[in-house]
């Protein structure tokens, strides 16, 4: 009885937590680099200072 506990309690609190921790770590290395290529693709545009 005490295993369907813990296990209920994995599915319910700790596996949700982790995909969405997992998502915000992978949105945040996406971000990045895409920024810092974004910048070095279009140096010297005006845009790229507003942006900041």
């Amino acid at each position: 009885m005490i295993g369907a506990i813990v296990l209920a309690v994995i599915l319910v609190v700790v596996f949700p937590v982790t995909v969405a921790l997992s998502g915000a770590v992978a949105s945040a290395i996406l971000g990045g680099a895409l920024t810092s290529s974004a910048e070095s693709d279009h140096e010297g545009s005006e845009l790229v200072a507003l942006n900041r």
